[in-house]
């Protein structure tokens, strides 16, 4: 009775832990699934109000949303394409860390622009504008260079999936259409023609021997030999009848 109550009582506590281990991956699930959905709102909010500085606000401040907007844009984009990319070949995870790589230097160049957009001296931020211009222009180029590298990759890929496969249907239909192809043959040999004679008149017609027939043979000995001359016997005459007269 021990063992059995001691069984159940173990079987209950790891029902229990079952139980708590599956509601704790399922809240962890759940959070990250929201926290997601808020990163995702934010940035579009972001995004949206950088768009409206741009064309709202003109000057270095209106340069500077535009510098952002530009920067979010090009890496979320070469981001996703590589992420997208490396599920499928596993060649792109050397591109994926040097895109890391780059989006330190995003992130920190993101950090500054942000912090200049609330610079109340506009004689300042107009000075710093050249420089961050040009950090801007070259982070965004490589990611776009990336990120288009990934796309011809992807393209050349399908190009070369679909001629294979176009050229396996194109066999496969020819041989559903078996009936439709001309089996291969030899022509057959051109008729001789008969040797023409010193006086122009022809001989008699011949034939290739085809390949594979025994050689022709003489002509053929008669059906019966001519009677051969032979000694006769003196016993073989046939004797004269005698005369009565």
């Amino acid at each position: 009775m021990e063992v059995v109550l001691t069984v159940f009582a173990l079987l209950f506590l790891l029902f229990v832990a079952l139980g708590a281990y599956a509601t704790v991956k399922a809240v962890g699930a759940a959070k990250r699934g929201v926290d997601r959905t808020i990163a995702q709102a934010r940035r579009t909010v972001e995004d949206h109000t950088l768009r409206a500085k741009s064309f709202a606000q003109p000057g270095a401040a209106g340069e500077i949303a535009q510098l952002r907007l530009a920067l979010r844009t090009s890496m979320r984009a070469t981001q996703d394409a590589l992420h997208a990319g490396v599920a499928e070949d596993e060649s792109l995870k050397e591109s994926l860390g040097l895109f890391e790589r780059l989006s330190a230097h995003g992130h920190e160049l993101d950090a500054d622009l942000k912090r200049l957009e609330s610079e109340p001296d506009r004689a300042t931020l107009t000075a710093h504008l050249p420089e961050l211009r040009s950090r801007t222009e070259r982070i965004t180029k490589s990611a776009d260079s990336l990120r288009w590298a990934v796309r011809d990759r992807a393209r050349r890929f399908a190009d070369d999936d679909l001629g294979t496969l176009s050229a396996q249907i194109h066999v496969e239909a020819d041989a559903l259409r078996h009936w439709t192809r001309a089996e291969p043959g030899q022509a057959p040999p051109p008729w001789p023609e008969a040797p023409a004679t010193a006086d122009g008149r022809t001989t008699e017609q011949t034939w290739p021997q085809a390949p594979g027939a025994p050689a022709a043979e003489g002509p053929a000995p008669e059906a019966i030999a001519p009677p051969s001359w032979r000694p006769t016997a003196r016993w073989q005459k046939k004797p004269r009848p005698e005369s009565t007269t």
